[in-house]
């Protein structure tokens, strides 16, 4: 379950993935229903899903584990849709997460989440596994890695013209030495 960089736009509807930051304190949204690209300003009201939580009768719950015990109930498939009528929402949705407090959730919450829900699913962000880190991390390893096996390939063929020593004053390409090696 994938809910990095998802966001809630108040005022409009559906849920938009973060492409990227513009330069005035806007941002680059997706919208995850019609794939439709367009500029989130910085002075619209903007809640990322990964802080939302849900109240519950002890601590409150992240939206995530909410998510996921959905995704549980329906055996990674769609719940029952936003549009059904308020006692089957709440009655649907005591089942998938017991322990939520039925004085502070309103039917408009709960609405709101098996939407989201629903959203996240057609999307194909429920089905992803979460990155243990991210996509710049991993290119970076992977070039790190390149480097030195370049280098391994390097030493064994036997070719040490890149190879520096306090002997010999070696120029490397494009670049000035000063000093004594």
């Amino acid at each position: 379950m994938n809910i990095h960089k998802v966001i809630s736009i108040a005022g409009v509807s559906g849920l938009h993935k973060v492409i990227a930051q513009t330069k005035n304190q806007g941002w680059i949204v997706e919208s995850l229903a019609d794939k439709k690209r367009s500029i989130a300003h910085g002075t619209q009201k903007m809640t990322e899903l990964e802080n939302v939580s849900i109240y519950s009768t002890g601590d409150d719950v992240p939206l995530k584990e909410v998510l996921q015990k959905i995704f549980d109930k329906e055996n990674g498939g769609e719940c029952m849709s936003h549009k059904q009528p308020d006692a089957e929402l709440k009655a649907y949705f005591k089942e998938a997460f017991p322990e939520f407090d039925e004085t502070r959730v309103h039917i408009s919450d709960i609405k709101k989440v098996l939407n989201w829900y629903n959203l996240l699913k057609v999307s194909g962000l429920l089905d992803e596994k979460e990155a243990e880190i991210s996509e710049e991390e991993k290119l970076r390893i992977r070039n790190a890695n390149e480097l030195e096996n370049s280098k391994k390939a390097n030493q064994k063929s036997g070719n040490t013209s890149n190879i520096k020593t306090s002997q010999s004053k070696v120029k490397a390409a494009g670049v000035r030495k000063t000093g004594v090696a």
